[in-house]
């Protein structure tokens, strides 16, 4: 299931841009070294990354239409340009961002429940974000803006150090062959980078239903001297933090969550904070 956005874990897709050779033989997908976008030769909106797979699929007249009109003011693409929240929001209120936001299932019910919070959903599948900017204009939700592009790029070069009340990150695509590992999006280097973009108590929000790397995340998680674990699986009490913690603990059930637990999936969720000095 993996994938309570539904874009989590899709089929691969010829993207613009050259393909670095896997020395395991598989050229299925597009990847680069460390998750960074090929600024010599790959289109930056699909950058050789290893964390993520782009899927096919068309975008009916009607999404369009709302694509063409919202996108310019609730949507960005990845740049080098330092994103102020604020001005785009139109207000200054605490900053979530949700990576791999997919459809936006769970992103639009999250923003609707929490109004208090501005709220920012990376993804790099168009067809994906297409149908949230379409639930936006449809709903008339009014804090959630989008960014298209690679988590990893728009970390580094949008979004300011200590600057996040929390990032989510819920189904991620597990990549489970071992020779794809390195393609997962949350390895250590990650952890590290999302540490120095929350604020000192930010909170980050993992969730998993693959066991594998359920074990991989909690490993690497757990060793990033940044952050403190606030729930079990992180070694933390959530009973000591769920209530002074910046955000809220609970999320969204989906359809396609829903599906994967009547098959017997066990949902893993992992909540970090940053340690305030």
């Amino acid at each position: 299931m993996d994938a309570v956005n539904d874009a989590a874990n899709h089929p691969a897709e010829t993207v613009p841009g050259p393909r670095s050779a896997d020395p395991a033989g598989d050229a299925d997908h597009s990847e680069t070294t460390g998750g960074q976008p090929d600024r010599q030769g790959g289109h930056r909106l699909y950058p050789r990354v290893t964390s993520f797979r782009a899927r096919r699929g068309a975008i009916s007249p009607a999404r369009q239409g709302s694509w063409d009109e919202m996108w310019p003011v609730i949507g960005k693409d990845v740049s080098d340009e330092k994103l102020d929240a604020d001005a785009w929001f139109g207000r200054k209120a605490p900053l979530i961002i949700e990576i791999g936001c997919g459809t936006g299932t769970a992103t639009a019910a999250m923003a609707q429940a929490e109004p208090e919070f501005n709220l920012i959903g990376i993804e790099v599948y168009k067809p994906g974000l297409a149908q949230l900017v379409q639930r936006v204009e449809r709903e008339g939700i009014q804090n959630i803006r989008l960014l298209r592009g690679d988590a990893v790029d728009v970390l580094e070069n949008m979004i300011a150090p200590e600057s996040l009340t929390g990032v989510r990150v819920f189904f991620p695509d597990p990549w489970p062959k071992a020779r794809h590992h390195k393609r997962r999006l949350l390895q250590p280097e990650t952890f590290a980078l999302i540490a120095t973009r929350l604020i000192p108590g930010g909170v980050l929000h993992v969730a998993t239903d693959h066991a594998d790397y359920a074990e991989w995340i909690g490993t690497y998680g757990n060793k990033e001297p940044q952050l403190i674990g606030m729930n079990e699986p992180t070694g933390g009490d959530p009973e000591a933090y769920k209530n002074k913690a910046p955000i809220g603990f609970e999320r969204p059930i989906t359809k396609f969550e829903n599906k994967g637990l009547r098959a017997g999936s066990a949902i893993t969720e992992f909540i970090w904070g940053k340690i305030e000095s």
